[in-house]
């Protein structure tokens, strides 16, 4: 595997050799010393067009848990403010010796493209309203060592939120369903993608009818900058239709998991109580994402080595 870009790229063999690999690297990260050689000479670095925290920390930690060297790059502090061009800030930061790049961008695409223009790995860390490839196979890894199964054949999830605008989403999806998942959205109209057509979905606008009988319900952020917009009416009607309240976590089944990608608006989306209840894998996806994204840079750099 050259590149990570997509989902869609991967099969479904793929996906399962990528979370069979992840398990071997949560062992590692739960050692006395979470550290191997598997990466010893190589460098990555994260090239970062939007603020993050978690995804940026995430890659980070795994590229110094395998051994490789890190670069760190900032658009708000690099030469993009003078005027320099995505393509020259790529080629300038190869031209130092990297072997990976981790883009994360706010334009649909620009992982594709920088992948085109060097020959070092790319992964996409997030572009636009498109991809989030790593954040789809952290979540299969939590699910999949949460309840136990054998597979996601028959998973019933529920995704909630501002579909429309998120990569997450959109990930998630094409993953969950190559898995064998099956996949409802519940959103108010106007955050349901503009066209749903290739989308392997079932689409309700009642959320209190679907949430008795699913597995897994997966909450996405809402953009608290929408709210002021014509998309929302306002943040208390979204919270008393579509959040999961205290009084709506009480109607799931014992073992319905809740998940949310973070950065949670406690009281919107969710309430904070059931954020904290033993139902909420939150801190488990942060915890997981290190050992994927350890997996794929890993398999993106090809070492060849034993994992030891």
């Amino acid at each position: 595997m050259k590149h990570l870009l997509a989902i869609d790229d991967l099969s479904r063999a793929e996906i399962d050799g990528l979370l069979d690999l992840s398990e071997s690297f949560i062992e590692v990260t739960q050692r006395d010393i979470p550290k191997i050689p598997a990466l010893r000479g190589r460098t990555v670095v994260t090239l970062f067009f939007e603020e993050s925290t978690r995804t940026r920390l995430s890659f980070e930690t795994a590229a110094k848990r395998l051994s490789a060297d890190t670069m760190s790059f900032s658009a708000s502090t690099s030469s993009l403010t003078k005027g320099e061009s995505l393509l020259d800030t790529v080629q300038t930061i190869e031209a130092m010796g990297v072997d990976a790049i981790v883009v994360r961008h706010p334009c649909a695409g620009a992982a594709h493209r920088v992948a085109q223009w060097v020959d070092a790995s790319v992964v996409n860390a997030g572009d636009g309203r498109h991809q989030h490839p790593t954040q789809a196979l952290l979540d299969l890894v939590t699910l999949r060592r949460r309840l136990g199964r054998g597979g996601f054949d028959g998973l019933r999830v529920v995704i909630v939120g501002d579909i429309r605008h998120s990569r997450v989403a959109r990930s998630g999806v094409q993953a969950l369903s190559t898995m064998g998942a099956e996949v409802t959205l519940v959103a108010p109209p106007t955050l349901l993608p503009e066209s749903l057509e290739g989308w392997p979905v079932v689409v309700d606008d009642d959320l209190d009818s679907v949430l008795p009988e699913v597995d897994v319900v997966y909450l996405l952020r809402i953009q608290r900058e929408r709210l002021a917009g014509a998309l929302l009416p306002s943040q208390r009607e979204y919270t008393s239709r579509y959040g999961i309240t205290v009084e709506r976590a009480a109607r799931l089944k014992p073992d319905t998991l809740i998940m949310h990608p973070g950065p949670m608006n406690r009281g919107v989306e969710i309430a904070a109580e059931v954020a904290d209840s033993p139902a909420s894998t939150v801190t488990e996806q942060v915890a997981n994402g290190v050992a994927v994204r350890m997996a794929v840079l890993w398999s993106t750099l090809g070492s060849g080595g034993q994992i030891a």
